[in-house]
Protein backbone atom coordinates (compact mmCIF):
# COMPACT_ATOMS: atom_id res chain seq x y z
CA UNK A 1 0.00 0.00 0.00
CA UNK A 2 1.45 3.37 -1.01
CA UNK A 3 0.53 6.99 -0.47
CA UNK A 4 -1.42 8.65 -3.25
CA UNK A 5 0.17 11.56 -5.05
CA UNK A 6 -1.91 14.17 -3.16
CA UNK A 7 -1.16 12.48 0.18
CA UNK A 8 2.57 12.46 -0.51
CA UNK A 9 2.47 16.09 -1.58
CA UNK A 10 0.62 17.06 1.60
CA UNK A 11 3.29 15.40 3.76
CA UNK A 12 6.08 17.03 1.78
CA UNK A 13 4.52 20.48 2.13
CA UNK A 14 4.23 20.13 5.90
CA UNK A 15 7.76 18.75 6.21
CA UNK A 16 9.11 21.72 4.26
CA UNK A 17 7.94 24.07 7.01
CA UNK A 18 8.90 21.81 9.92
CA UNK A 19 12.18 22.53 11.68
CA UNK A 20 14.08 19.77 13.45
CA UNK A 21 14.10 17.09 10.74
CA UNK A 22 17.50 15.37 10.85
CA UNK A 23 18.47 16.33 7.31
CA UNK A 24 22.09 15.26 7.84
CA UNK A 25 21.08 11.60 8.19
CA UNK A 26 18.84 11.79 5.13
CA UNK A 27 21.70 13.30 3.14
CA UNK A 28 24.13 10.66 4.44
CA UNK A 29 21.95 7.94 2.95
CA UNK A 30 20.98 9.84 -0.19
CA UNK A 31 17.34 10.17 0.92
CA UNK A 32 14.92 13.06 0.47
CA UNK A 33 14.14 14.58 3.92
CA UNK A 34 10.71 15.64 2.70
CA UNK A 35 9.58 12.07 1.94
CA UNK A 36 7.75 10.47 4.87
CA UNK A 37 8.73 7.05 6.20
CA UNK A 38 5.40 5.26 6.52
CA UNK A 39 5.14 1.51 6.27
CA UNK A 40 1.39 1.42 5.80
CA UNK A 41 1.21 -2.29 5.00
CA UNK A 42 -1.88 -4.08 3.78
CA UNK A 43 -5.06 -1.97 3.94
CA UNK A 44 -6.96 -4.97 5.32
CA UNK A 45 -4.34 -5.89 7.94
CA UNK A 46 -6.24 -6.66 11.13
CA UNK A 47 -3.54 -5.39 13.52
CA UNK A 48 -1.44 -2.25 13.33
CA UNK A 49 1.60 -0.91 15.18
CA UNK A 50 1.91 2.76 16.04
CA UNK A 51 5.20 4.26 17.21
CA UNK A 52 6.85 7.61 17.83
CA UNK A 53 9.02 8.41 14.81
CA UNK A 54 11.58 6.76 12.51
CA UNK A 55 15.30 6.53 13.33
CA UNK A 56 18.54 6.16 11.42
CA UNK A 57 17.94 2.58 10.25
CA UNK A 58 14.46 3.47 9.08
CA UNK A 59 15.89 6.25 6.91
CA UNK A 60 18.54 3.91 5.48
CA UNK A 61 16.02 1.23 4.50
CA UNK A 62 13.04 3.52 3.80
CA UNK A 63 10.91 1.38 6.09
CA UNK A 64 9.59 1.98 9.63
CA UNK A 65 10.22 -0.21 12.68
CA UNK A 66 13.28 -1.84 11.13
CA UNK A 67 15.98 -0.67 13.59
CA UNK A 68 16.88 -2.13 16.97
CA UNK A 69 13.50 -1.44 18.57
CA UNK A 70 11.57 -2.57 15.52
CA UNK A 71 13.57 -5.78 15.33
CA UNK A 72 12.45 -6.49 18.88
CA UNK A 73 8.87 -6.35 17.61
CA UNK A 74 9.53 -8.32 14.45
CA UNK A 75 11.28 -11.14 16.33
CA UNK A 76 8.16 -11.58 18.44
CA UNK A 77 5.94 -11.54 15.35
CA UNK A 78 8.05 -14.21 13.68
CA UNK A 79 7.96 -16.45 16.76
CA UNK A 80 4.21 -16.01 17.03
CA UNK A 81 3.59 -16.87 13.39
CA UNK A 82 6.28 -19.47 12.72
CA UNK A 83 7.10 -20.93 16.12
CA UNK A 84 10.85 -20.46 15.73
CA UNK A 85 13.48 -17.72 16.04
CA UNK A 86 13.77 -15.02 13.41
CA UNK A 87 16.44 -16.28 10.97
CA UNK A 88 17.73 -13.08 9.35
CA UNK A 89 17.09 -9.44 8.48
CA UNK A 90 15.17 -10.16 5.29
CA UNK A 91 12.79 -12.41 7.21
CA UNK A 92 12.18 -9.52 9.62
CA UNK A 93 11.14 -7.34 6.70
CA UNK A 94 8.87 -10.01 5.25
CA UNK A 95 7.08 -10.78 8.51
CA UNK A 96 5.91 -7.17 8.78
CA UNK A 97 4.01 -7.16 5.51
CA UNK A 98 0.83 -8.54 7.02
CA UNK A 99 0.56 -5.67 9.53
CA UNK A 100 -0.04 -1.94 9.37
CA UNK A 101 2.72 0.45 10.53
CA UNK A 102 2.63 4.15 11.31
CA UNK A 103 4.19 6.80 13.57
CA UNK A 104 3.07 10.02 15.22
CA UNK A 105 5.33 11.96 12.82
CA UNK A 106 6.90 10.09 9.86
CA UNK A 107 10.21 11.99 9.94
CA UNK A 108 13.39 11.47 11.95
CA UNK A 109 13.99 14.24 14.50
CA UNK A 110 17.45 15.59 15.28
CA UNK A 111 18.92 13.73 18.25
CA UNK A 112 16.03 11.25 18.26
CA UNK A 113 14.17 13.54 20.64
CA UNK A 114 10.40 13.23 20.66
CA UNK A 115 8.65 15.71 18.42
CA UNK A 116 6.96 18.63 20.17
CA UNK A 117 3.22 18.65 20.64
CA UNK A 118 3.04 21.45 18.06
CA UNK A 119 4.68 19.29 15.38
CA UNK A 120 2.55 16.26 16.26
CA UNK A 121 -0.55 18.44 15.97
CA UNK A 122 0.64 19.66 12.56
CA UNK A 123 0.80 16.14 11.15
CA UNK A 124 -2.16 14.79 13.12
CA UNK A 125 -4.81 15.38 10.42
CA UNK A 126 -2.75 13.54 7.78
CA UNK A 127 -2.06 10.60 10.08
CA UNK A 128 -5.74 10.47 11.14
CA UNK A 129 -6.70 10.37 7.47
CA UNK A 130 -4.46 7.34 6.90
CA UNK A 131 -5.82 5.46 9.90
CA UNK A 132 -9.49 6.30 9.36
CA UNK A 133 -9.67 6.40 5.59
CA UNK A 134 -6.96 4.12 4.20
CA UNK A 135 -6.68 1.29 6.72
CA UNK A 136 -9.56 -1.11 7.38
CA UNK A 137 -8.28 -2.60 10.65
CA UNK A 138 -9.03 -1.25 14.11
CA UNK A 139 -6.65 -2.97 16.57
CA UNK A 140 -3.51 -0.94 17.31
CA UNK A 141 -0.52 -1.82 19.47
CA UNK A 142 1.13 1.45 20.51
CA UNK A 143 4.81 1.50 21.42
CA UNK A 144 5.68 3.93 24.20
CA UNK A 145 4.03 6.85 25.95
CA UNK A 146 4.31 9.34 23.07
CA UNK A 147 2.58 6.98 20.65
CA UNK A 148 -0.25 6.20 23.06
CA UNK A 149 -0.93 9.81 24.09
CA UNK A 150 -1.07 10.81 20.40
CA UNK A 151 -4.62 9.45 20.40
CA UNK A 152 -5.62 12.21 22.82
CA UNK A 153 -4.53 15.05 20.52
CA UNK A 154 -7.52 17.08 19.32
CA UNK A 155 -9.91 15.22 21.60
CA UNK A 156 -12.23 16.79 24.15
CA UNK A 157 -11.21 17.19 27.77
CA UNK A 158 -13.11 14.13 28.97
CA UNK A 159 -11.46 11.85 26.40
CA UNK A 160 -7.99 13.28 27.13
CA UNK A 161 -8.49 12.68 30.84
CA UNK A 162 -9.64 9.12 30.15
CA UNK A 163 -6.53 8.46 28.03
CA UNK A 164 -4.24 9.99 30.64
CA UNK A 165 -5.84 7.96 33.41
CA UNK A 166 -5.51 4.76 31.40
CA UNK A 167 -1.79 5.37 30.82
CA UNK A 168 -1.27 6.00 34.54
CA UNK A 169 -3.01 2.75 35.52
CA UNK A 170 -0.95 -0.28 36.50
CA UNK A 171 -2.90 -2.41 34.02
CA UNK A 172 -2.10 -0.27 30.95
CA UNK A 173 0.03 -3.02 29.37
CA UNK A 174 -2.61 -5.67 29.94
CA UNK A 175 -5.91 -3.97 29.10
CA UNK A 176 -7.11 -1.96 26.10
CA UNK A 177 -9.04 1.25 25.50
CA UNK A 178 -11.40 2.33 22.71
CA UNK A 179 -10.76 5.71 21.09
CA UNK A 180 -12.68 7.41 18.26
CA UNK A 181 -10.71 9.22 15.55
CA UNK A 182 -12.33 11.60 13.08
CA UNK A 183 -11.05 13.13 9.86
CA UNK A 184 -11.41 16.80 9.01
CA UNK A 185 -14.27 15.99 6.62
CA UNK A 186 -16.30 14.29 9.35
CA UNK A 187 -15.62 10.58 8.86
CA UNK A 188 -14.87 8.67 12.05
CA UNK A 189 -14.02 5.20 13.28
CA UNK A 190 -13.42 3.51 16.63
CA UNK A 191 -10.01 2.03 17.32
CA UNK A 192 -8.99 -0.33 20.11
CA UNK A 193 -5.62 0.59 21.56
CA UNK A 194 -3.30 -1.93 23.23
CA UNK A 195 -0.38 0.01 24.75
CA UNK A 196 3.09 -1.38 25.29
CA UNK A 197 6.33 0.26 26.46
CA UNK A 198 8.78 1.50 23.89
CA UNK A 199 11.01 -1.41 22.71
CA UNK A 200 14.21 0.65 22.50
CA UNK A 201 17.32 -0.91 24.12
CA UNK A 202 17.68 2.44 25.91
CA UNK A 203 14.43 1.81 27.79
CA UNK A 204 16.13 -0.03 30.64
CA UNK A 205 12.98 -0.29 32.73
CA UNK A 206 10.99 -2.29 30.18
CA UNK A 207 13.37 -3.60 27.51
CA UNK A 208 13.91 -7.04 29.07
CA UNK A 209 10.19 -7.45 29.76
CA UNK A 210 9.04 -6.27 26.35
CA UNK A 211 9.08 -9.66 24.53
CA UNK A 212 6.78 -11.26 27.08
CA UNK A 213 4.45 -8.25 27.08
CA UNK A 214 4.24 -8.25 23.29
CA UNK A 215 3.69 -12.01 23.20
CA UNK A 216 0.76 -11.56 25.57
CA UNK A 217 -0.69 -8.82 23.37
CA UNK A 218 -0.36 -10.95 20.23
CA UNK A 219 -2.22 -13.75 21.98
CA UNK A 220 -4.89 -11.30 23.13
CA UNK A 221 -5.34 -10.23 19.53
CA UNK A 222 -5.31 -13.82 18.25
CA UNK A 223 -2.44 -13.09 15.86
CA UNK A 224 -1.82 -16.32 13.94
CA UNK A 225 -1.55 -17.58 10.36
CA UNK A 226 -4.90 -17.34 8.64
CA UNK A 227 -6.13 -14.57 10.96
CA UNK A 228 -4.04 -11.58 9.87
CA UNK A 229 -6.53 -9.82 7.60
CA UNK A 230 -9.96 -8.36 8.17
CA UNK A 231 -12.80 -10.75 7.21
Amino acid sequence: MALTGPQLQAFRELAAVTGGIDTAVYEQYGKDPLDPIIGLGLPDARVGFFGRDPGRDEILHGEPFIGAGGQHVRRALYRQLHGQPLPDFEASRAVGRDFYWANTVPYKPVGNKAWSTKVKQRFHPLMRELLVGDWHGDRIITLGREAFLWFGIGQGKAVREQIDAFWNSEARFEESIAVTLATDDGRSRDFYIYPLPHPSPLNATWYARFPALLEARLKQLDVRPGNLAMP
